[in-house]
């Protein structure tokens, strides 16, 4: 039995099948995505859990070259851009996106969305994946 790491079987399966440059999305309870990409539901109620509390977990567990967002949440939810940026240092690249690119096509092009309970308007962020810290370089 698992006791340490990420409990969630599928976001652990999910997050071991990934390799350099592939993405994830964390979303909040509203966004629509497609029916061809899997979604990992662990939303429970109002605002349990949130984008941010699975964001931190996930962290702990991935390591992120980029992240991206829409530009609706920068223009209605700044507050959850603010909380989304102050979780990476300045070596991560940020991309903003128009929100119906976001939704239309990289919902398509994601390996998986984790959704939440989030109710926070466009509380939505996709993580590509890095090689990370552990990784020997030569030079």
């Amino acid at each position: 039995m698992t006791e340490t790491g990420i409990l969630n079987r599928e976001i652990a399966a999910q997050i071991a099948k990934m390799g350099h440059t592939d993405m994830m999305l964390i979303a909040d309870a509203g966004l629509a995505v497609p029916n061809t990409t899997p979604v990992i539901d662990i939303s429970l109620k109002e605002n349990i859990p949130t984008s941010i509390e699975v964001l931190e977990e996930v962290l702990k567990h991935f390591s992120v070259e980029k992240i991206i967002y829409s530009q609706a949440t920068v223009d209605v939810s700044p507050s959850r851009e603010k909380e989304f940026l102050k979780h990476f240092d300045e070596n991560v690249e940020v991309e903003v996106v128009p929100h119906a690119l976001l939704r239309d096509e990289l919902t398509r092009k994601v390996k998986f969305v984790i959704r939440t309970g989030d109710f926070t308007a466009n509380s939505n962020i996709i993580l590509v994946s890095a090689g990370g810290p552990r990784w020997y370089c030569e030079k």
